[in-house]
């Protein structure tokens, strides 16, 4: 089954639960997320950043649309970080359900200006859109990117830009970070922020920078109306662990040998984070 990011989100709130974006890069961790939903009777959101689109390529989404249309399970596929018009209109093109504008580094009028333009093409469609207001911080450790200092939500400006714009999702800055935090850097989450924003706006909120964090904050981050949380590091750090392993000890050249433990540890992470967000088991609601 595959829909919309507003379907998906839509009983996150009334019954608190998060969906995880689970940021693919090849047809491995197209099956890791897959078959972990299906194996769980869990919604998932596979999520591609335009860099790892363009690694793919355009056609490989042919594949991926045949694979999730049959599914008994519900999926979204989402463009995460989309930074043009062009962009947005690439992944619609290969079939993607959501789309995110991201004009965070823009002036605010600007990113207005953009996300709305995002919003009317892509609902003529009956693709959702998530807009980005404030910076993701940058660990270092992510092809993501972000910035070395995190510019907070404004609360009153996200319920401003939510109104003007018409976006379906909207990612919020509270100190979340893309990559592995390294030893000396610890996230500091303002859950405060977070709060003020959720009372202001009725739609879900996304936080980016979901890996490493740790486990209590994303779990209060669900109560506060967060429905979408972004993975991608943890659970490719999990399996390029396991692909080293398998390579530091085999001569192994077959990727049917090589691949399946790796997928495995993929796996695990997926099932966890899943469970952490409350949404095991939730693809009942969808039918």
């Amino acid at each position: 089954m595959l829909i919309s990011m507003k379907e998906m989100l839509a009983p996150t709130r009334e019954h608190r639960f998060a969906i995880g974006a689970f940021n693919v890069a090849d047809s491995c961790f197209i099956r890791a997320v897959v078959e972990e939903a299906e194996a769980t009777n869990t919604p998932a959101i596979i999520s591609i950043h335009p860099s790892e689109l363009e690694f793919v390529t355009d056609e490989f989404f042919g594949y991926v649309r045949e694979r999730t249309l049959k599914s008994p399970v519900p999926f979204t596929i989402h463009l995460d970080h989309g930074a043009s018009v062009a962009q947005v209109l690439r992944a619609i093109q290969c079939g993607f359900t959501s789309v995110m504008i991201d004009g965070s580094l823009l002036p605010y009028e600007e990113n207005v200006a953009l996300t709305k333009e995002v919003v009317k093409l892509a609902h003529a469609v009956g693709v959702s859109v998530e807009g980005e207001l404030g910076t993701i911080g940058d660990t270092g450790t992510s092809v993501e990117g972000g910035v070395s200092k995190v510019i907070y939500t404004e609360p009153a400006q996200a319920e401003d830009f939510v109104q003007r714009t018409g976006v379906d999702t909207l990612a919020v800055a509270i100190g979340t970070a893309h990559g592995i935090y390294p030893k000396n850097m610890k996230p500091a989450l303002q859950m405060h922020i977070l709060k003020d924003i959720s009372q202001r706006v009725d739609i879900p909120l996304v936080l980016h920078g979901g890996s490493a964090n740790p486990d209590a904050e994303i779990a209060e981050a669900v109560t506060l109306g967060v429905g979408k949380i972004n993975i991608s590091s943890d659970m490719k750090y999990a399996y390029f662990a396991k692909l080293r392993e398998i390579l530091a000890r085999e001569t192994w050249w077959d990727p049917n040998v090589i691949y399946p433990d790796a997928i495995d540890a993929a796996k695990a992470v997926i099932h966890y984070k899943m469970n952490l967000f409350g949404g095991l088991g939730k693809a009942g609601l969808y039918r």
